[in-house]
């Protein structure tokens, strides 16, 4: 069976990410590089004793890598509090005609818990309203509670071809309510 000597495929992804983190790898290994020459700069030139460049190596090494592995964690209070407080920086957003949130948003009710909206997706926020009956629910339409009229005006020739395409008149009248209910 012959086997293709080259296969080309082609990858579309989003790389930002992993741009991000090759950037962080890349100020990694500079500052290691960096911790290295330092280390045995001090050892040649100032003459210092192998052994205790070798724990200061160490030392420096050790503090590299516990910032990098902390720094998921400060990123995450970061944006934490960055969002929790976003309000008093002028963020705030208000929602009393109602509106969409497109990401992850903090809010806290009433009673005073804490919820999370928005982080499967944009959610609407829709303004409650009591009707009549004192129910509490969204309101549909200008809230007017007017029954809406409309009148239909037909011309025809003759009673036989209105009574023929009388199931096609309704027909497309229920349509055109149900659409118009769907607007409101």
């Amino acid at each position: 069976m012959d086997q293709p000597d080259d296969i080309t495929v082609r990858v579309d992804a989003d790389l930002t990410a992993f741009r991000a983190d090759l950037t962080e790898a890349t100020r990694m290994a500079d500052r290691f590089g960096r911790s290295m020459t330092s280390a045995l700069s001090s050892a040649v030139v100032r003459g210092r004793d192998f052994g205790d460049v070798l724990r200061g190596l160490a030392l420096r090494l050790s503090d590299i890598a516990v910032k990098a592995a902390l720094k998921p964690f400060e990123n995450a209070i970061s944006n934490t509090l960055g969002s929790t407080f976003a309000g008093l920086t002028g963020g705030m957003r208000t929602f009393a005609s109602g509106g969409v949130v497109n990401g992850a948003a903090g809010f806290a009710n009433p009673l005073g818990h804490l919820g999370v909206l928005g982080e499967a997706g944009p959610e609407a926020i829709l303004p409650l309203a009591r009707g009549a009956d004192g129910q509490l629910g969204v309101r549909a339409g200008d809230g007017s509670g007017k029954p809406v009229s409309v009148t239909v005006n037909i011309s025809t020739n003759d009673a036989a071809s209105f009574n023929a395409a009388r199931g096609q008149v309704e027909g497309a009248i229920a349509r055109a309510v149900r659409r118009g209910a769907r607007t409101l």
